[in-house]
């Protein structure tokens, strides 16, 4: 209890250390993220207090009850920084859990009125992997659940794994604004999800990659996480092949690398 208070304390210096224009004017400069990726974190995460609606933090307290999802609230922050700023149309979550990021996707387009087709691929089960273990309940239904406490429309999910024949033929179903990479955190399996879904991404599309940080410069408060092995090496073979693919890193926010496809 006493580090709890201790942590609550921390977190409450932590936000009041900057001001909100501050905050704000440090969050457009996208570079920073890359150059100093732990002040600009630290960024994201005042401006969960400081800017964003309260449907978008509601919707973080809501994921936090029960540990209904995993996160931190600075990833809220990126999340509302990019559909602000690519207005996503369609969009791929693989590893779905239990359905924040997806339901966060759909709620944001709620609130712009805008529409979105949101897809999920994930096994609907708790079967974890080298680093994860998950609680056993009925996924599917919890994922819907979820959707409808905020009165969202049911987004289309696929029970498989994404190495699965018809989970890939869903990721080849066409051009993608944005996919998210949250599935497996083996390396093995992450490095085949970036495979697939670098071709299937639209030119100025994203794909944004869970848990990838571990080997970056980034500095995580004690609230924050770097990440894992696996999907972390995916992204240096990415970042340091700059000159021989298609994706430049455009952001980055804790454990989330954001790379956005230049041709």
């Amino acid at each position: 209890m006493f580090l709890d208070k201790i942590k609550n304390y921390t977190s409450y210096f932590i936000i009041l250390a900057k001001s909100k224009k501050a905050v704000l004017k440090g969050l457009q400069d996208w570079q920073k993220s890359l150059k100093n990726p732990t002040a600009y974190y630290l960024d994201a995460f005042r401006f969960f207090y400081f800017y964003l609606p309260r449907q978008i933090v509601d919707h973080k307290n809501y994921f936090n009850k029960e540990s209904r999802g995993f996160g931190e609230k600075a990833l809220h922050s990126m999340w509302y920084l990019l559909y602000n700023k690519y207005k996503f149309e369609n969009f791929l979550e693989i590893g779905v859990y239990r359905g924040q990021v997806i339901s966060l996707l759909s709620l944001l387009a709620k609130i712009k009125n805008n529409e979105i087709a949101i897809h999920g691929i994930s096994p609907f089960d708790n079967i974890g992997d080298t680093v994860s273990n998950y609680i056993k309940i009925n996924y599917m239904n919890d994922v819907i659940e979820n959707f409808n406490y905020f009165s969202l429309s049911a987004p289309a999910l696929t029970k498989a794994y994404s190495t699965d024949d018809k989970a890939i033929d869903i990721i080849c179903s066409r051009m993608w604004d944005c996919i998210y990479i949250d599935g497996s955190h083996d390396y093995d399996i992450a490095k085949k999800d970036w495979e697939i879904c670098s071709i299937q991404v639209k030119v100025g599309g994203l794909i944004v990659l869970d848990d990838s940080s571990l080997y970056t410069d980034y500095r995580p408060p004690f609230f924050s996480f770097k990440g894992h092995p696996g999907p972390s090496k995916v992204a240096e073979e990415i970042s340091s092949n700059s000159s021989g693919n298609n994706f430049k890193e455009v952001l980055r926010v804790g454990h989330n690398r954001v790379f956005e496809r230049v041709n």
